[in-house]
């Protein structure tokens, strides 16, 4: 278990040395740079220019560049951002919890509904929940995020006026703030529920048809018994698998639902960075990003362990 948790430790490494690099490289081939985005096409004067340049760290080559921001990456500094003056570790600090916030209501939307619906759709194979469920799980993997964003506002804010469309609810205190969670915590969690509910579904009929469930039945357990002590927990195991994998993905779907309801999290920060070239920003958040993934499925790793005795013994 120590060789396997030490392997994937090491196998973090190389993930993120890619992907400092491609972040780094990708955000510079955008037309323009941050000296033209705050002055413009027409600079004017060219000293004027060539002193921001030098101020950014713009005036010696790209490769030069990587090596001064990798250098101060290893030691734990993510750069200062170009627009605000501020340390970008700062910045995310600020703006991080409100997109796990965010996240972590998303997949908690998604599991409340995937699993006792995957759960209900196998027992009740080919009836009419089975069949409602499957359709209403196609539907969300058919909806963009950004789409179904939208409806949700024009219908519960424009039409009926229950739920805000925009903003945290900032100084409403935490049970006022969550009425500003709904919408985009159901809008970045539909997709991940239509996953989820198919993974339990199938799951879930695959572990019904096993022998230890039909020996379970036999010895005169209680069908509850059986659902929750046998086959609940085994068909669990895909579906934590699926969970995640998108638990970590559901931090860069926040990107296009927190601008749509203009909620305060890293999303916003990121697509504010690429608009105005602010490098540090983009680099630092889109690596800070991979590394929660990639410790996200590192955890998942342990929580199979739990799931799975056969795991644990090695087998």
């Amino acid at each position: 278990m120590l060789r396997i948790t030490l392997t994937r430790l090491l196998s973090v490494v190389p993930v993120l040395l890619g992907i400092s690099v491609i972040s780094f490289l990708v955000i510079r081939m955008i037309p323009g740079d941050v000296i033209s985005s705050i002055m413009g096409q027409d600079f004017g004067d060219p000293a004027i220019e060539a002193e921001m340049r030098r101020y950014f760290g713009l005036d010696v080559p790209v490769y030069e560049q990587f090596v001064r921001w990798f250098g101060a990456l290893l030691q734990g500094d993510l750069g200062t951002s170009m627009r605000t003056g501020q340390p970008v570790l700062e910045e995310i600090m600020q703006r991080f919890p409100a997109t796990l916030l965010l996240a972590v209501s998303a997949l908690l939307v998604s599991i409340l509904i995937s699993i006792p619906l995957g759960v209900l759709s196998a027992t009740k194979r080919n009836g009419l929940l089975d069949a409602s469920t499957r359709v209403a799980s196609l539907i969300g993997l058919s909806l963009p995020n950004f789409w179904l964003g939208i409806l949700l506002v024009y219908v519960f804010s424009v039409s009926l006026g229950w739920l805000p469309s925009q903003g945290a609810g900032e100084g409403e205190g935490f049970v006022g703030s969550l009425k500003y969670l709904v919408l985009p915590s159901v809008t970045l969690g539909a997709s991940l529920a239509a996953i989820s509910m198919r993974m339990t579904r199938s799951s879930m009929l695959e572990v019904l048809n096993q022998d230890y469930v039909r020996t379970a039945r036999a010895k005169g357990l209680g069908e509850r018994a059986v659902m929750v002590r046998h086959a609940l927990r085994n068909s669990l195991i895909p579906v934590v698998t699926v969970l995640g994998i998108q638990a970590g993905a559901l931090l860069g779907g926040t990107v296009i639902v927190e601008q749509v309801f203009a909620w305060p999290g890293l999303g916003t920060m990121v697509i504010r960075g690429i608009s105005q070239r602010d490098y540090p920003v983009v680099q630092g958040t889109l690596l800070f990003l991979a590394l929660f993934y990639v410790v996200v499925n590192f955890l998942v790793d342990l929580i199979y362990t739990y799931l799975d005795p056969r795991l644990r013994s090695g087998h």
